[in-house]
């Protein structure tokens, strides 16, 4: 193998083999040494001769026949695209151009030059000078008339038709009312019995007491409950007083009292012009009919409920507890007019102002009235009222009985369940387990009703009843005695 020159020993001292064919295209044509650039020296050596292509490369790689551009665009070349004109050469991309100076890269906009303001124009230019037509300033003066007319107008809108927010000549007006006379029927009644009905306040050295009363006699006796009298009974160191609407406070005494019809009456000394309560007739109350409460419900003096008779002779068991010894079976009026505790001895009144009752009780389950209120017929109260007045104590008339309510399917009503040997019962032919049905030409449902029908019947007056036994009824008189 043919060694190249004498500078192959660079390739990191290892010799180089290379093929005849690759020396003699690469290589060096002979006796030639150096590069092939000019080097300005003239060399009388003749040019290498260049071999003809191989024909296979040059069927591949030359431009067919006839074409006159090569396989390869220019890659500078716009195809389609109309050429620019060339751009300025940039000085800094010939080393070899002079200095020169080029326009700014931004360009500052340059401020017009002002322009000369004519002179200004004063009134009387404008006016007698002829710089504005007389239709103009015509019509500048009808718009400025025109804007002070709405202005105006505006203005006397606000001031008078819409009123300012606070104003020191407002005066607020109240109607008269009618006058000062009652403009209901519940408020001509609270007028015509306030004055009579009154409060009753009982003080002991632990405890206090209040209730109701109403005044049934000019000389001071006052009707009220036994229950709320019966401190001031029982204790001789209590405190009674009597209170009237006026708020006027008079020491009242106990003139009698009826454990058996709950009924105790209050005498007051040395009070003049007492008004005293108008009485009615009990006995021709209607169920639905209007009636008024007075009294003073947990201790608020002149308190006035009004409401309907609810229920007639309804019978209401009154048991002895702490502060009364009442034990009692009331044949009571049944109202929804409100009755709590305080309400006890004030009158119940109709709607012509006239006592029919005497409030004595109400249900109150969860400590207030539920309209189930309960009051002593008039009727029934006054025979008491007047015992007591006179005597200070009460006769009742009985049977000599006990009973206990039955109710079968076979019958209906008080069953005897002892007769007192010789009494108005034992003379009348009643036995042990007979069932009074009916009594003084009332029905008995049961024992409190047998109760009340006795004790409304008179003393050695005879009566008529019915009673059951072993499934046949009986007819018969009796005669009621004195307890």
């Amino acid at each position: 193998m043919e060694q190249i020159d004498d500078k192959a020993d660079l390739f990191v001292g290892r010799h180089v083999s290379v093929s005849r064919e690759t020396a003699e295209v690469f290589g060096r044509p002979a006796g030639v040494r150096g590069s092939f650039a000019d080097s300005g020296q003239s060399d009388s050596r003749p040019a290498p001769a260049i071999r003809p292509p191989d024909p296979v490369l040059a069927e591949a790689f030359s431009r067919p026949a006839g074409e006159p551009d090569s396989l390869q665009r220019d890659p500078l070349a716009s195809y389609g695209v109309p050429d620019e004109p060339p751009a300025r050469a940039d000085p800094w991309r010939d080393p070899d151009s002079t200095p020169t100076l080029d326009r700014p890269a931004l360009s500052v906009p340059v401020a017009p030059e002002p322009t000369l303001a004519g002179p200004k124009l004063g009134v009387r230019e404008v006016l007698f000078g002829n710089r504005i037509s007389w239709w103009a300033l015509g019509t500048l003066a009808m718009i400025a008339l025109l804007i002070g007319l709405v202005g105006g107008l505006l203005g006397r809108w606000t001031a008078e038709v819409a009123a300012p927010l606070h104003s020191n000549s407002v005066k607020l007006h109240q109607s008269g009312g009618g006058g000062d006379q009652p403009r209901s029927q519940v408020a001509a009644v609270a007028r015509a019995v306030e004055k009579s009905a009154v409060s009753i306040d009982i003080r002991t050295a632990s405890a206090y007491a209040n209730g109701s009363g109403f005044v049934i006699d000019a000389k001071g006796y006052i009707l009220t409950n036994n229950h709320v009298v019966s401190m001031a009974a029982n204790d001789r160191s209590a405190k009674l007083e009597v209170v009237f609407s006026d708020r006027t406070r008079v020491p009242g005494r106990i003139v009698g009292r009826d454990v058996r019809t709950d009924l105790a009456v209050v005498k007051v000394d040395k009070v003049e012009n007492l008004t005293v309560s108008k009485l009615g007739n009990s006995d021709k109350l209607q169920i639905g009919e209007d009636v008024v409460a007075f009294g003073s419900p947990l201790g608020l003096d002149r308190t006035v409920t009004s409401g309907i008779v609810s229920a007639m002779n309804r019978p209401v068991p009154l048991k002895p507890d702490a502060e009364s010894d009442t034990d009692a079976v009331i044949d009571a009026i049944q109202t929804d007019a409100a009755i709590n505790p305080g309400n006890s001895g004030g009158p119940l009144v109709n709607g012509k102002a006239e006592v029919v009752g005497v409030n004595t009780a109400g249900l109150v389950p969860g400590g207030g009235s539920i309209g189930l209120g309960f009051a002593i017929p008039i009727n029934q109260a006054l025979p008491i009222a007047k015992a007591l007045i006179a005597d200070g104590k009460v006769n009742h008339p009985q049977i000599g009985i006990n009973a206990s309510s039955v109710r079968n399917e076979r019958v209906l009503g008080a069953q005897v369940r002892n007769v007192v040997a010789g009494g108005a019962a034992d003379r009348a032919g009643v036995r042990e387990n007979d069932v009074i049905i009916s009594f003084n030409n009332r029905t008995i449902e049961s024992a409190d009703e047998l109760t009340v029908a006795v004790r409304t019947s008179k003393i050695g007056e005879k009566v008529p009843f019915t009673y059951w036994r072993d499934g046949r009824t009986f007819k018969s008189t009796i005669t009621p005695g004195s307890d």
